[in-house]
């Protein structure tokens, strides 16, 4: 009697991967996740030995030794062993990792990939298995060894002459030295004058519309003081105006390339507010597979961390039937549009797109988390949006001229929306769609027209705005530095080592950050030094392609390092480098210092200097634009002792104002005082909120998803913030979001008494 077939072993990462693809399998096949990494270098050493051409001394991960055991005794049963782990240099390596760590014969063990989670696309990878691939594990044992060596070697150094617990690494330091620099740009900036002039034109009908000053009726000229001003004001003041030219155009707009992974990043940072961890987390569960009701578990989208924009032929024909389909044909573009790939990029993968344009957001929501429906949202849309027409505006733009002096008016209006039925992209933050929303009146060229109003407006060339985490993003991917896979991490961790702290949605460098760069920068200029990392993320390509021995690539980059190493501890013998207090402007109730910002095991706060004659601490504060409509002060953001955020005035239960709508920095034009705005994503309209102004707009207008109490409204501090009753409180436990936020666990998490806190905060800075 023959022996029955033995089944075959599919090893994935994650469980959730693991269901999706054993269903797709079916019979024959037992599919296992390894739950990560297995095997890696040990945590306590260097564990690589430098002498003997950098062997690595990887060991199996402590904790995971059942999963090691059923993992092995699992592949001798099997017949064929696939090595289905991610996509990319990483996964290569756990799947290197995983055949050394279990012994599984070369003629067993083979590697399979898939980009997407899809029946077919799973049964094609199966169907056409490969080797390792050692170049690729190579490359990611070098970039391994390569931080492990920096870390490692750096680590202890900051820790003897600054602080312990710092840490330092090839990416991250380049990093936070590019917040740095940003940072000094601002600070040496020295701001221009420049000036609008604005004049309000009105037809012989009594229609009026606006036009701005242009310069000469020869050539654009810009207005730079007060008295080039009032010089083109004198002169056309009381004169009539003429109509020069009218010009009628078609602008045409094309929609973006679909996401890669700094795009998707940037994107879920502006419009949804998600962290790049975040977001990288999300983006892995929608690839994995979701079950979606009537379809059972799909993987919604293709691979997440790729920095190609090349799309396949059978996305490219299925984005177009759907387009055709559900919008009709002249929302097609007529032809798949393809997008040319950055010089840069590996081009190991798609773009990010969904498997299935069929399965859009609305089919699947009710089958989704919030945060994976948003997000899918927006791959999808953006996608989709690549393969359709281009939007198109109707331009008009007329010239009105007086005593030489040419004033321009401009109206736009979307004539065809195209690609912005699906997907209203906006591809910088500082970007605006020009034009006038307000239609221009019927003129005619030769129509004069009378000057009803001048309107001078006088401003400055702002500095350069501080990195958010997506543009920060942005520049990295720009300069090279980090490959999507570690533009996540990088945040992360200068972050968490508090290099760089968030304020609004902003990185400023913190004191430690600014002295472990300037140390960086003074005994190890190529760790910091952008250039040099992004040509070190080019070695690494290199590598990768099989054109650089991964061990001579190491040993170049110690021989200089190590230098710099023994220079370093030579030259700061005996040394030790104080972080300089970041001094706020709160005044300590006590003695009457500035409080200093410190850090302790419950984050950042803010504690009197003159410890210990003076204990004196509070939780950190944010400053809010606007000032309080009661009494005028300073408007302070707060965080509920239930991690709701509020706004409240700084005399607290003094002055007894607060609120949950978010200050803004307008004044109401009516009344002069400070507008405030619904909280929460996307533009919203300021209103006032002072009772006594006819400009007041009433709670029931405002927009309120719940209905508000009067004690939220208006009286103080902690008891209208926590009282679950408030419409607000209501709001934020269903949004779940304002509660897991670290920074509010660390503002209120300070309940220790004064001394015990000083204490502590001394025993941690030293």
């Amino acid at each position: 009697m023959a022996a029955a077939a033995k089944t075959d072993l599919v090893i994935v990462e994650s469980p959730a991967k693991a269901k999706t693809i054993e269903r797709y399998l079916g019979e024959g096949y037992k599919v296992v996740a390894s739950m990560g990494h297995l095997r890696d270098l040990p945590k306590s050493t260097l564990g690589v030995d430098i002498e003997h051409d950098f062997a690595p001394d990887y060991q199996p991960v402590k904790g995971r030794e059942d999963v090691i055991d059923k993992l092995r005794k699992a592949s001798k049963r099997a017949g064929t062993v696939y090595l289905a782990t991610d996509p990319d240099r990483e996964g290569e390596a756990i799947s290197w990792h995983l055949k050394e760590l279990l012994t599984i014969p070369d003629e067993k063990a083979r590697r399979v990939t898939f980009n997407e989670i899809t029946k077919n696309v799973v049964r094609d990878g199966i169907a056409h298995p490969r080797d390792i691939d050692q170049d690729l594990v190579d490359a990611q044992q070098a970039r391994r060894i390569l931080d492990r060596i920096v870390g490692y070697k750096l680590s202890p150094l900051l820790w003897r002459k600054i602080r312990k617990g710092l840490s330092a690494g090839r990416v991250q330091s380049a990093a936070t030295r590019m917040v740095l620099d940003r940072e000094r740009e601002i600070q040496d900036f020295k701001p221009e004058e420049y000036w609008h002039l604005t004049a309000t034109l009105t037809t012989d009908k009594g229609e009026s519309f606006q036009a701005a000053f242009h310069g000469t009726d020869k050539k654009k000229q810009e207005l730079h003081s007060e008295a080039e001003v009032n010089a083109v004001a004198d002169a056309v003041r009381g004169k009539p105006f003429t109509i020069a030219d009218i010009a009628h155009g078609t602008k045409k707009r094309s929609p973006s390339p679909p996401f890669i992974t700094s795009t998707l990043q940037q994107e879920a940072s502006r419009r949804l507010g998600m962290t790049p961890r975040r977001t990288m987390s999300i983006a892995q569960q929608l690839y994995e597979g979701v079950d979606i009701e009537g379809e059972g578990t799909v993987g919604l989208i293709t691979y997440m961390r790729t920095d190609s924009l090349r799309l396949s032929e059978d996305a490219l024909a299925a984005a177009g039937t759907f387009i055709r389909g559900h919008y009709g044909e002249e929302y097609y573009y007529g032809k798949p549009r393809r997008y040319k790939t950055g010089s840069n990029a590996q081009d190991a993968h798609e773009a990010i797109r969904p498997t299935t344009p069929s399965l859009t957001p609305e089919r699947v929501k009710k089958s989704l988390t919030g945060e994976q429906y948003r997000l899918y949202r927006l791959i999808w849309g953006r996608f989709t949006a690549s393969q359709m027409s281009n939007a198109v505006y109707d331009n008009i733009t007329a010239d009105a001229v007086c005593e030489g002096y040419l004033f321009r008016a401009y109206h736009s209006r979307i004539a065809f929306p195209g690609y912005t039925a699906v997907y209203e992209d906006n591809r910088d933050e500082e970007e605006t769609e020009e034009g006038g929303k307000k239609p221009l009146p019927e003129l005619a060229v030769g129509q004069t027209v009378a000057l009803q109003k001048l309107d001078p407006e006088q401003h400055f060339t702002a500095p350069p705005a501080r990195y958010s985490e997506a543009t920060l993003i942005r520049a990295m991917e720009e300069k090279g530095i980090g490959r999507p896979s570690t533009y996540a991490p990088t945040i992360t961790t200068i972050t968490a080592r508090e290099y760089v702290v968030k304020e609004g949605k902003y990185l400023k460098p913190t004191p430690l950050g600014e002295t472990v760069t300037e140390l960086m920068e003074q005994r190890f200029p190529d760790i910091v030094d952008v250039k040099f990392t992004a040509r070190m993320e080019d070695t690494l390509d290199q590598v990768e392609e099989g054109k650089a021995d991964w061990k001579g690539v190491l040993k170049e980059f110690y021989e200089g390092f190590a230098q710099d190493l023994d220079k370093a501890e030579e030259a700061l013998q005996g040394q030790r480098i104080k972080v300089p207090d970041e001094v706020s402007a709160e005044i300590c109730p006590n003695c009457g210092r500035n409080l200093v910002v410190k850090s302790g095991r419950f984050g950042r706060f803010l504690a009197c200097p003159g410890y210990p004659d003076c204990s004196f601490t509070m939780p950190l504060v944010v400053e809010m634009p606007g000032r309080c409509p009661k009494c005028g002060s300073r408007i302070f953001k707060r965080t509920s002792k239930k991690g709701y955020t509020y706004y409240a005035c700084e005399k607290g239960a003094a002055c007894g104002f607060m609120t949950w709508d978010v200050p803004t920095k307008e004044d109401c034009p009516v009344c002069g005082k400070t507008m405030f705005k619904l909280s929460g994503k996307g533009q919203r309209k300021p209103f006032c909120v002072n009772e006594a102004c006819s400009n007041f707009l009433p709670e029931d207008k405002r927009g309120y998803r719940y209905r508000r109490s009067s004690a939220a409204a208006s009286s103080g501090g902690e008891s209208a913030a926590d009282s679950e009753g408030t419409g607000e409180a209501k709001e934020a436990t269903a949004k779940k979001t304002a509660a897991k936020k670290p920074a509010a666990k660390k503002t209120t998490a300070r309940k220790a008494p004064a001394k015990k806190t000083a204490a502590r905060t001394k025993k941690e800075s030293s």
